[in-house]
């Protein structure tokens, strides 16, 4: 994500490693003041993050950890609390259905500042097994042996 008035805080990478990518969405988040602002420092990990549909339609975006502000004072939030996700009806939907019927699993692969708002996105995916793994690593690694030949034949 690297276009205009964006501004990335945190990435999930371990996402990408465990999981194959089909689509990804992006969807405000239900903050508090605090939030924000650690946010602003750059306190959060996504790697444990997940995504939960619940019976109402609401997407809860679930144990992800926003660390607390360090000027808070009593009224500072909890680190992993469950956050409200701002999607459409009809996205929820969707990735309720992907969730249900294909074992599908909603992982949050970034979180970043998109002008003056917080905005995540999430990506629909399915774990890989451990020989995947092993192809994706080794897809990466001849990648960049030939990036690295190609550099020093110029």
């Amino acid at each position: 994500m690297e276009a205009k008035g964006i501004k990335v805080i945190s990435s999930n990478r371990k996402a990408y490693h465990e999981y194959q990518i089909s689509d990804k969405w992006e969807a405000g988040i239900d903050l508090r003041g605090t939030e924000v602002k650690a946010l602003r420092d750059g306190r959060v990990n996504l790697t444990d993050g997940w995504v939960d549909i619940t019976d109402t339609d609401e997407a809860i975006l679930q144990e992800v950890h926003i660390g607390h502000y360090s000027h808070g004072n009593i009224m500072n939030h909890a680190e992993r609390r469950p956050r409200r996700l701002l999607l459409h009806r009809a996205e929820i939907g969707k990735l309720a259905r992907a969730v249900q019927e294909k074992g599908y699993s909603i992982i949050p692969l970034s979180i970043y500042f998109k002008g003056q708002y917080i905005k995540i996105e999430i990506g629909l995916g399915k774990g890989k097994k451990h020989y995947d793994k092993r192809d994706s690593a080794k897809e990466k690694d001849a990648k960049r042996e030939i990036s690295r030949v190609m550099k020093n034949q110029r």
